[in-house]
């Protein structure tokens, strides 16, 4: 990548911290269907934005959908004939390992007990029943369809789902997994179909010492993927 486009990129993460988040995913936030931090928001929708004005090719992928107010603002704003896949267990999530952090055992240890918090009111999402039907649901209200041609969703563990054929390309991938494991499954799995000039979103880099190491340890080996920003999540872009 040469400087002036590195710099380019730089301005505009920097540009998000201002919150400036669109109208669909202002939606999303009032509805209690993210996680996300505005700052995160504008991360990933400047990464859509990026890629849809150069045309790199490729599908968005989201690993770690929880209650798909993510993948519902990136959806919204694909355009053309752009497809989506969100991947996810759609249920309670696995245990971190031993490569994780106390942070993270913690996490989960609060989970597993039942004792986890939702988003205002609403019980945590490992905790829904029928997570998967939620999730179509709450597509269906933003008059997006989980047709399983444009939009799909892909349920199980990443290990068995997250499977390509050679010739498929991905333009952004939203990383949102937590843990060292599922982060680094997700790197590998990714990086050989990974579109020159397109981007990831690590949500979790600067919340799990698990999901820095994988990124970290992934890094060390790849010197064609680029830190564009470490601004509320991480944004890697391949160089091309």
């Amino acid at each position: 990548m040469s400087r002036t486009l590195l710099q380019r990129m730089t301005c505009l993460f920097r540009s998000g911290r201002g919150g400036r988040i669109s109208g669909v995913a202002r939606r999303v936030k009032k509805q209690k269907l993210t996680y996300l931090s505005s700052g995160k928001i504008c991360n990933l929708e400047s990464c859509l934005r990026d890629i849809e004005a150069r045309g790199v090719p490729g599908m968005v992928i989201e690993a770690g959908v929880a209650l798909g107010g993510s993948s519902i603002l990136l959806c919204a704003q694909m355009k053309g004939d752009r497809r989506f896949r969100g991947y996810d267990v759609f249920g309670r999530i696995p245990p971190p390992s031993e490569r994780d952090d106390q942070k993270s055992r913690e996490r989960f240890a609060v989970i597993e007990a039942g004792k986890a918090r939702g988003l205002g009111t609403e019980a945590y999402y490992g905790y829904v029943d029928d997570l998967y039907g939620r999730v179509v649901k709450n597509f269906e209200s933003f008059g997006l369809a989980v047709d399983g041609k444009r939009i799909g969703l892909c349920r199980g563990l990443f290990a068995e789902t997250l499977v390509f054929e050679p010739e498929t390309r991905v333009a952004l991938a939203h990383i949102d997994c937590d843990w060292h494991d599922p982060v680094r499954l997700c790197l590998d799995r990714l990086y050989p179909i990974w579109s020159p000039g397109g981007f990831w979103v690590i949500d979790d880099y600067n919340d799990y010492g698990g999901c820095r190491q994988a990124v970290e340890e992934f890094l060390a080996d790849h010197p064609d993927v680029i830190r564009i920003s470490a601004e509320s999540n991480l944004v890697l872009q391949r160089a091309g």
